[in-house]
């Protein structure tokens, strides 16, 4: 996964940037990424359109550029409304059972292809992913169409990382919202000893009215 970043970078400088506050702020494939370097930690993220049963779902990617060695984790990432209400990240044990006990096929399908639609349209990121990783591990571990298509969409979700330097990971962070958008507001992200906030303009279905990047 050393190659990552170096890869996301160049879809970032592909496309026309801006600033948005300290952030970068980009667009591909349809979706409106903001990235922010701090420490020689980079941070990456955008809204994910729709909603999976109760959740809003952000797609992540963290590299670590720095000389050391750290831990990520979906507590990292804090999500405040402009209303004031803060929403924490979903434990990834709670995100699985539910998608394996309660998510339909259509909604498995759907957060994987979204997902993948994010990650897979920058310059051939697909080699490169901690997500790619877990999906291969858990189509290889099941047989049942059924299992397969709800562990696939387990296999999206961000899990605890410890990145040595010079790798990189992704994944999906979701907050329990009712199944509705997120809206305006700003996203908190500690790793590395480090503060990352982003003044973010809400969930992506909002921007894009609702369909999913590829949908037209």
């Amino acid at each position: 996964m050393s190659n990552a970043w170096a890869l996301c970078a160049l879809a970032a400088l592909s496309v026309p940037a801006r600033a948005y506050g300290q952030a970068i702020e980009f667009e591909s494939n349809g979706l409106k990424f903001q990235t922010l370097t701090r420490a020689g930690v980079t941070v990456m993220f955008t809204h994910l359109p729709g909603a999976v049963r109760e959740y809003s779902v952000l797609q992540v990617v963290i590299s670590n550029g720095s000389s050391l060695s750290w831990t990520v984790k979906p507590e990292d990432f804090l999500y405040r409304r402009k209303d004031g209400a803060p929403i924490e990240a979903s434990m990834p044990g709670r995100v699985v059972e539910g998608l394996l006990d309660r998510a339909g096929r259509n909604d498995a399908i759907r957060l994987v292809t979204n997902y993948e639609a994010g990650i897979y349209g920058m310059n051939r990121l697909k080699a490169a992913t901690g997500y790619e990783q877990r999906r291969q591990q858990a189509l290889t571990e099941l047989t049942s169409p059924r299992l397969k298509a709800a562990a696939a969409a387990s296999a999206v979700i961000f899990v605890r990382t410890k990145l040595a330097p010079g790798k990189s990971t992704d994944g999906a962070i979701f907050y329990a919202n009712d199944g509705k958008p997120l809206g305006p507001g700003t996203l908190t992200v500690r790793v590395a000893g480090e503060t990352f906030e982003f003044d973010s303009p809400g969930n992506v279905g909002e921007q894009h009215g609702g369909n999913p990047p590829g949908s037209h």
